[in-house]
C-alpha cells in the first residue's frame, strides 16, 4: 500500500503526542469541515441528509446558514460557519502526522472557510455521539462540493473528503469508525516498525502502543485497528499482565507503562 511504503521513508519524526485525558469526555465533541473558493454547505441539504439518510429526527428550528442549534434523540449539536480559514499553523502542525492525506497542505491552498460542528452531552452514549458527528460530516461533504475534508486537532486527525465518503457502508450499519474518531500512529525505523493510538482516551480507554515490532506496517494497522474497534464497540477495558489474542493459542502480553509516543502510560501490546 502507497501510504505504508511512504513511511518507511526517512523523514522528520513529529513531536510525542500528549492525551488530554484518559477519562471519558462526555461533554463535547468536535470537528472542522473545510471549504474553498467562496463555497459553503446549505443547512437544510445537510438536515434534508440526516433525516433521509440516517434517520434522524431533527427537532428544532434555531438555524440558518451561519449558524444552527438543533437535537437529536435529545442530544444537542451544533453548526457554525466562519469566514475564515482555520489557521495555517494548526493545519501545518497535524499536517506532518497526516499519511493519509500526504497532499494535505497543497490542497488547503484554496480553502477561505470552514465549519465548527459539535457534539454536545445528552442521553447518546460516547459511541452513538460520535456516529452523530460523522453523520453530520457525511451530511455536509456529501451535499457541499467546495469541502475538501476535515480537521480533528484534538485527535490529529485530517481526513480528506474522498476518505470520509468511503466510510458511507460502516456509516450506515452503525459501526466503529476508527479512522475517522481515533489517529493511529505509525513508525518505521532500523529497530522495527511501531503503531500507536491517539484518541482512544475520548472513549475512556488508555492509548495502545506497540514498539518495535518484526511484523509489517500493514498488518500492525490492521490488528490495531480491529483492536480498537473491539475496545470501542464492546466497551473493554485492559489490565496491566493481562493477555490478548484471536485464537486461544496467541497470547499477546500486555503492560502498562510511560508511553514512548504518547506522553502519560499506555498499553504496550508485545507482538
Amino acid at each position: 500500500m502507497g501510504l505504508f511504503n511512504w513511511l518507511k521513508k526517512e523523514k522528520p519524526q513529529p513531536e510525542k503526542e500528549t492525551p488530554s485525558t484518559t477519562e471519558q469526555n462526555d461533554s463535547l465533541l468536535l470537528a472542522m469541515p473545510m471549504f474553498e473558493k467562496g463555497g459553503t454547505y446549505s443547512i437544510e441539504a445537510v438536515l434534508q441528509n440526516l433525516q433521509e439518510e440516517w434517520g434522524y429526527q431533527v427537532e428544532g428550528r434555531d438555524y440558518n446558514d451561519t449558524t444552527a442549534v438543533l437535537t437529536v434523540e435529545g442530544t444537542m449539536f451544533a453548526i457554525a460557519f466562519m469566514p475564515a480559514p482555520i489557521p495555517t499553523e494548526d493545519i501545518q502542525n497535524t499536517a506532518q502526522y497526516a499519511y493519509n492525506w500526504k497532499s494535505v497542505v497543497e490542497d488547503v491552498q484554496e480553502v477561505d472557510s470552514h465549519a465548527i460542528v459539535s457534539v454536545l452531552s445528552g442521553p447518546m452514549d460516547t459511541v452513538e455521539r460520535h456516529l452523530l458527528l460523522s453523520r453530520i460530516l457525511y451530511a455536509i461533504i456529501a451535499t457541499t462540493p467546495t469541502c475538501v475534508g476535515v480537521y480533528q486537532g484534538s485527535q490529529t486527525l485530517l481526513i480528506p473528503r474522498a476518505q470520509y465518503l468511503d466510510y458511507y457502508e460502516e456509516m450506515k450499519e452503525g459501526k466503529v469508525l476508527v479512522p475517522l474518531w481515533v489517529y493511529i500512529g505509525l513508525r518505521s525505523t532500523e529497530e522495527g516498525n511501531s503503531i500507536y493510538t491517539y484518541g482512544l482516551a475520548d472513549f475512556g480507554k488508555q492509548e495502545l502502543e506497540v514498539v518495535n515490532s518484526s511484523l509489517e506496517l500493514e498488518e500492525l494497522y490492521s490488528f490495531i485497528v480491529n483492536i480498537c474497534s473491539y475496545v470501542i464497540g464492546s466497551d473493554v477495558v485492559f489490565k496491566h499482565g493481562e493477555t490478548l489474542g484471536y485464537t486461544a493459542e496467541q497470547k499477546i502480553n500486555i503492560t502498562s507503562s510511560t508511553g514512548v509516543f504518547v506522553e502519560g502510560e499506555t498499553l504496550k501490546l508485545a507482538m
